[in-house]
């Protein structure tokens, strides 16, 4: 007698496959059987036509932090999601001394759009290296499938303590922070990940450790995905960073090298497109390269107490360790305005605010500050507004990715990964943990840019391949029974709400499923319909074993 039988389903087996209808069996948590099958069960479930696919497989998370209180991590399990990828950008809580858990939770604050409040009364530090974090996510269990990297930013503190943000490393810092990559490795660890991007800052204005790192540490710390054998390097790229630079690193490590974030810019078209060039003439020399993209609009919500939309500007870094009054006034200053105004209308190759006033709109006003603007320069108006309300003015903003028929066209194209979920972090200013359930309703059902059987392979069997995620991704028989149930004509991620559930009584946004029917883990339903809780257990396995 088989466990589970789900009956009468639309099986989208996550390969790229035709769907068909049919039936799957599981038993002990893995699949056994895909068609029609006659025995029984301990539960059967009829599907009356809807959709089986995988599990979402979201390869780009930030609930490094979260998971330590929130084993669920929601609301990504709710939202179709059964294996996430932690640690990524670099910035993980492993490894971390007792004496520098505060700054490592005031860089995730700055960078992350965590709150330091929740971080302080949330995050159990019942670990330093990061071989016993891996220990302690084991041991507490999860919802969900977890997966994590070796953060460059983490091990870069860990063995350079507070001038990790200032300087270079030396070539016995560089040593050490090698012996720590193999270490997390060889304890499960699925990679490593890093930043050079300009808009990542950390405490005080100053940059996130790894971007302070030359080509030389990276060319060393990559080099031991070679010496372990497997592990993918990510990387969230700047600007500065040259693809070619990644090539070689591919080349030289023998691994794949995820490049974060490609966004569309209405304002530099073609740029997201020429990386992704570069990334396919690289494939074609046989080096692994893929580029992540999204499929959602980059859109945030924000007040001026923490403008994370203007903190990658470099005329923005004279006003970043400032507070109070002193912030303020260089708000007021007008050489500063002039320095941002002069830097917003020089074209870059990636940005994410590019003064595109129009797409900026005042919360309580519903008007946009081009509108406000009414022939005034349209940052003094912003600057303005804000400071006559103390900061408090909520403003949101349509950034990037607003292009329906440019992001179609990366969704499509050979060598991107859909990704950059962000679940986990910059919990005030959007959600986009729900990606997966849009890639289904909004690209496939409503815009018809992709079938449904090329949705599901690009979350599922797709990322497994990229990321060597063993027997997952698949309707195969001998996988892992991670899989969704969901109706193809209603599924979509549903309203973006703000709850305060967080410790300390701390806000976020957070997003609900609409046209789920369940969500099953190893086997174990976790949630039913509309991303309502079935169950309390903890069927989620911390993955530290990948193809090489």
């Amino acid at each position: 007698m088989h466990d589970l039988v789900i009956r009468n389903a639309l099986l989208i087996d996550g390969l790229g496959s035709p769907p068909r209808r049919g039936d799957l069996a599981v038993g002990d948590g893995k699949i056994l059987e895909i068609g029609k099958t006659s025995l029984s069960a301990k539960e059967t479930v009829d599907a009356d036509g809807l959709a089986l696919m995988p599990g979402i497989i979201d390869n780009h998370t930030h609930y490094d932090a979260q998971i330590t209180w929130d084993p669920w991590a929601s609301p990504s399990p709710a939202l179709g999601v059964t294996t996430a990828v932690i640690g990524n950008c670099g910035f993980t809580i492993a490894p971390c001394r007792a004496a520098d858990r505060e700054l490592v939770m005031k860089n995730l604050t700055q960078v992350e759009g965590m709150s330091l409040a929740a971080l302080r009364a949330g995050i159990r530090w019942d670990f330093e290296s990061l071989p016993q974090y891996l220990d302690m996510l084991e041991r507490r269990g999860a919802a969900l499938n977890v997966a994590c990297f070796v953060g460059h930013s983490s091990v870069r503190t860990y063995v350079m303590g507070p001038a990790a943000s200032q300087r270079a490393a030396t070539d016995a810092e560089i040593s050490r922070m090698r012996d720590i990559v193999l270490e997390g490795l060889r304890a499960g660890a699925i990679g490593l990940s890093s930043t050079t991007s300009p808009a990542h800052n950390g405490e005080g204005g100053l940059p996130m450790p790894s971007r302070l790192a030359d080509e030389a540490e990276l060319r060393a710390l990559v080099g031991c995905l070679r010496e372990a054998g497997r592990g993918v390097f990510m990387l969230t790229k700047g600007g500065q960073t040259r693809m070619a630079f990644l090539e070689a690193l591919a080349a030289d490590s023998g691994r794949p090298v995820v490049v974060a974030a490609l966004l569309h810019s209405s304002t530099n078209p073609s740029a997201v497109f020429e990386d992704l060039e570069k990334i396919k003439e690289a494939n074609d020399r046989g080096h692994r390269l893929v580029g992540a993209v999204s499929c959602c609009p980059l859109a945030m919500e924000f007040t001026l107490h923490s403008p994370y939309v203007l903190e990658g500007l470099e005329s923005w870094q004279p006003a970043l360790p400032l507070k109070g009054e002193a912030f303020k006034a260089k708000l007021r200053d007008k050489a500063f305005r002039d320095a941002v105004r002069t830097e917003i209308a020089k074209p870059a190759h990636f940005r994410i605010f590019n003064g595109e006033w129009d797409k900026v709109r005042v919360i309580e006003s519903q008007k946009t500050i081009a509108e406000l603007a009414a022939g005034r320069d349209p940052l003094d108006t912003m600057l303005d507004l804000a400071l006559a309300q103390n900061l408090d003015t909520l403003f949101s903003a349509l950034l990037l990715n607003s292009d329906e028929a440019a992001v179609g066209k990366m969704l499509r194209h050979p060598c991107s990964l859909v990704s950059l979920s962000d679940a986990g972090a910059h919990l005030t200013f959007f959600n986009d943990a729900g990606f997966g359930l849009h890639l289904l309703g909004h690209w496939v059902r409503k815009l018809g840019v992709l079938t449904l059987a090329e949705a599901v392979w690009r979350l599922t069997g797709h990322p497994a391949a990229i990321f060597g995620i063993e027997k997952r991704g698949a309707l195969k028989p001998g996988y892992h029974a991670d899989l969704l149930l969901f109706d193809p004509a209603k599924i979509e991620r549903g309203a973006v709400r703000r709850t305060f559930d967080l410790p300390a009584g701390e806000p976020r946004l957070t997003a609900q499923a609409v046209g789920v029917h369940g969500v099953w883990v190893n086997g174990a339903r976790i949630v039913g319909r509309d991303g309502a809780r079935a169950s309390e257990k903890l069927p989620g396995q911390l993955l530290r074993r990948f193809s090489p």
